[in-house]
Formats: structure tokens, C-alpha cells, sequence
């Protein structure tokens, strides 16, 4: 197994590598989420697992996902403790993590949350977050967080509802994967430090007061139906609310458009 120290060249401003995490490095790989797929017996720590190039990467239902090379590719593995539907919530927390460490390169304000797992920049998708996890008898015995952004191209997906945009654009610089990795490791250290004293409910209000189109009407495209409402806010488990004309309409998992 690779192991690599980060550069001692630090993202600015300056952010230490969090104690109790540890890395791995990778040149090329079909997946990162495969890859801690594979690794999930042998690591006793979180562990945050980098690839400069995957070769089969996967979005959410299983959905190929383009990663040109010189983009950010990690999957961090942990062993939760607590329920799957606990577990389920770190989605939020790294998505959070995710537009603290982007907006130390962008302003803040083009920065927004596409529920349930996107980072937009200026409206169009610069971020994803995707989520595995394997039950044992006695709850979640690892969890899989997998992160892709956008740094140096955007994928060409002209029919995507919202269109992919990069850092670079941004930015008019490119930005290294492992320099990125090093804020977005202590970003989210910092947000399970805040679950596991003061529970979700404060990481829920971070995630609400950046989450695009709060407070008008969106629609929520499930396998059986879309449903269009008012979105009035995230619940206690991470489900979007939508305002309905028959009521509030609590809705776990779908695909947003606006």
C-alpha cells in the first residue's frame, strides 16, 4: 500500500493537516470509491484516499463521471459510529466542508448548495459528493464519502441540467489536487468535530444559509413522479421539504431542477 505525506507547501490560508486522519496516494485508479471499496478491512483510521486519474468513476444511480486529468478525485473512508441514517448525513457535512475550502479561492457569493450532493459556482456544477456504505450486525461498518471538483476543466455535457464548470474558470489559476485535498481535509475534520459535540442541527443551518433557490419553487424528479413545490428548507434527517398545494411534501432522495 502507497502511503504520501502532503506538500509542506500549505493552501493559504493555512490549514494543518488534521490529526487522526490519515492518506494515501494514488497515480491512477479505476475509482476511488472502488478503491477504499477494496482497502475497507485493512484501515483502522479515516483515511482519505487522493487519485490523479481514475479510469471508471461513478456518480450518483451508478452514472459514469467524467474526470478529466488534473481535476480532484478522493473518497475519504471512515468507520461512523451511530445509525446508517446518521451516517447518510455526513453527505451534508462534506458538502459544507467542500464550499468553506472552495471559497478560500472564489468569492463566497457565487458559491451555492444544489441539494442533495452538488457544489454550483456561478449556477453551473463545479462539485459532486457521493455516498457508500456496508451494514454489519451492530450498524455501519465503513462509509465511503466520494468527492470530485472540478479545478482545472469542466466535462463536456451539453444536455447536463446544469452545466459543469471548473475552478480555473474561475479563478484563471490552476490548482493542485493535493494542495486542495489539504483544506478540504481540515474543513471537514473540523465539521465532524461539530456533529459529534453539537449534532447536525447547526451543520443543517451552515447547509441552508448556502442552498440555491431556498424559498422558491423547484422540482424533485423521483423514479415514480415530479413533484413541484416551494422549497422551504432541509429536515432533521436531510430530507428536502417541499411546499406543496396539498402540504408540506417531506422528499428523502431525488434529482432538483430550477
Amino acid at each position: 500500500m502507497r502511503r504520501a505525506r502532503l506538500p509542506t507547501d500549505p493552501v493559504q490560508p493555512e490549514r494543518p493537516w488534521p490529526q487522526g486522519y490519515d492518506f494515501i496516494e494514488r497515480d491512477s485508479v479505476d475509482s476511488t470509491m472502488a478503491e477504499a471499496a477494496r482497502l475497507a478491512n485493512q484501515l483502522d483510521r479515516p483515511t482519505w484516499i487522493l487519485a490523479h486519474r481514475q479510469t471508471a468513476a461513478k456518480g450518483r444511480q451508478g452514472r459514469a463521471w467524467s474526470n478529466p486529468n488534473g481535476n480532484f478525485a478522493a473518497t475519504l473512508l471512515m468507520r461512523p459510529t451511530g445509525s446508517a441514517a446518521e451516517a447518510a448525513l455526513r453527505s451534508f457535512l462534506a458538502a459544507n466542508a467542500l464550499l468553506e475550502t472552495l471559497s478560500q479561492y472564489v468569492d463566497p457569493a457565487r458559491l451555492s448548495q444544489k441539494w442533495p450532493n452538488d457544489v454550483l459556482l456561478d449556477g453551473g456544477k463545479i462539485a459532486g459528493i457521493l455516498l457508500e456504505s456496508m451494514a454489519d450486525g451492530h450498524g455501519v461498518a465503513w462509509l465511503s464519502i466520494g468527492i470530485g471538483v472540478n479545478l482545472c476543466a469542466a466535462p463536456d455535457l451539453p444536455d447536463a441540467a446544469f452545466a459543469p464548470t471548473a475552478l480555473s474558470q474561475a479563478t484563471g489559476q490552476v490548482l493542485g489536487a493535493s494542495e486542495f485535498l489539504q483544506g478540504l481535509a481540515a474543513s471537514f475534520a473540523h465539521q465532524e468535530a461539530v456533529f459529534a459535540r453539537e449534532g447536525f442541527a447547526p451543520l443543517r443551518q451552515t447547509w441552508l444559509n448556502k442552498a440555491a433557490r431556498l424559498g422558491e419553487v423547484i422540482t424533485a424528479r423521483t423514479p415514480r413522479e415530479d413533484i413541484s413545490g416551494i422549497f422551504e428548507t432541509i429536515d432533521a434527517h436531510g430530507s428536502l421539504i417541499l411546499n406543496t398545494p396539498q402540504g408540506p411534501r417531506p422528499i428523502p432522495a431525488a434529482d432538483i431542477y430550477f
